[in-house]
């Protein structure tokens, strides 16, 4: 099938199943609004499963479809152009699936990957702490070994777990040795969010919504066989995953981005903002840096050979962030003072969720100080900066 006749099968499919009942998801549960209509949006899980549509980069043997990349990139973009809404099953699919196709042993393959491929199960990621939020290798997280049955008992608390709330797992990456430090003995661990020992606490953000949650384990138990790789092996994995987390959904998340700045231009229109020089000219600048962004995913997904495209994609966490924030502060400026009161237009809502969320962009995942040494010391090959005697650092 040639990659038109792909795109078009894609479109036809959401255009003929988002509707109905569906309909109210048109476009629901992206940035600033990643709670919403939750049951319905696993239903949609299911009904994207139902039509083929999940895991669809997964090897044959383990139920995915083994698109190459570029079909899978124009998947991406027509979910996205058709208003799709978020995917709750994407940390799941996106993360932990690939994840344990790499690391997880054959048990852990037969038990997990049909769940989430058929939109049974949903997950949570269980990374950032209060005090190590984008230095992982700060985890202070505990997992101590039961003598008698073996499992892993789970002390500490992890932050910013998006839609744990809403989620039947979460994988936790805690510290397994006794006075290790850094990104020495840690271990990864999968674990069932309902049970004792485990309690979620929605965080209210500034737009309104409950999408991230503080998360924590007093005791909480881990079987044996639901630990991935060896004891000691987490920060590998936990670096592996995050690789995944930075594939093609960030092709996808593009086409979100410029469904939004599009919004954009249509609402300057109308208002009149798009007449101000200074708002043309933002409006350019962010159309141009869409474009460099779609450039670079694309350089990057094609596993360029060439060291200086796999040295510059360790920037792109914080270039697409900057430019995300930024978008957020155009679309404010060109609401003008409709902006600052709620408001009956969807837009205007739209806007001002994507004002109050974007706020965070350069936080999650990694801040910007962080970012900006990742790229001075592992692509510059610039001296690291000093670390405390505890031996903390990423």
């Amino acid at each position: 099938m040639s990659i038109e006749a792909f795109r078009a099968e894609v479109a036809g499919w959401m255009a003929a199943n988002l509707t109905g009942r569906f309909a109210p998801l048109f476009d629901r549960g992206h940035a600033g609004d990643g709670d919403a209509l939750p049951e319905l949006r696993k239903d949609w899980e299911r009904k994207l499963a139902e039509g083929g549509w999940t895991c669809i980069g997964w090897p044959r043997e383990h139920g995915g479809r083994g698109l190459p990349v570029a079909e899978q990139v124009v998947f991406q973009e027509e979910y996205a152009r058709a208003g799709g809404p978020g995917r709750l099953g994407h940390i799941g699919e996106g993360l932990l699936g690939p994840t344990l196709i790499a690391f997880g042993d054959d048990d852990q393959k037969r038990r997990f990957l049909p769940a989430i491929r058929e939109g049974r199960e949903f997950w949570a990621q269980g990374y950032s702490e209060p005090d190590a939020g984008s230095d992982l290798a700060s985890i202070r997280t505990r997992a101590r070994r039961d003598p008698e049955s073996g499992d892993w008992l789970v002390t500490g608390q992890k932050v910013w777990t998006s839609l744990a709330h809403l989620s039947d797992w979460i994988f936790v990456l805690a510290r397994g040795e006794e006075g290790s430090i850094g990104p020495k003995g840690l271990i990864f661990l999968m674990m069932r969010l309902d049970q004792p020992g485990v309690e979620i606490r929605p965080i209210r953000q500034i737009g309104g919504g409950s999408e991230f949650n503080a998360t924590f384990f007093d005791g909480a138990r881990v079987k044996a066989g639901d630990i991935v790789g060896v004891p000691g092996d987490g920060w590998r994995i936990a670096m592996a995953l995050l690789g995944f987390e930075r594939g093609l959904s960030t092709l996808g998340q593009q086409m979100g981005f410029a469904r939004e700045l599009d919004l954009i231009i249509e609402i300057a229109t109308e208002n009149g903002a798009a007449a101000r020089p200074a708002i043309r000219a933002r409006i350019a600048r962010a159309w141009a840096g869409l474009r460099a962004m779609r450039h670079m995913a694309m350089r990057m997904l094609a596993d360029h050979p060439e060291p200086q495209v796999q040295l510059e994609s360790l920037g792109y966490k914080y270039q697409w962030s900057n430019w995300h924030r930024d978008l957020g502060r155009l679309g404010m400026d060109v609401l003008g003072f409709s902006g600052a009161a709620a408001s009956a237009d969807p837009r205007v809502e739209k806007l001002r969720r994507l004002f109050f969320f974007t706020r965070a962009d350069t936080v999650y995942g990694g801040t910007n100080e962080i970012q900006l040494n990742i790229i001075a010391e592992r692509g510059l090959g610039m001296p690291r900066e000093p670390r405390g005697p505890s031996g903390k650092g990423a």
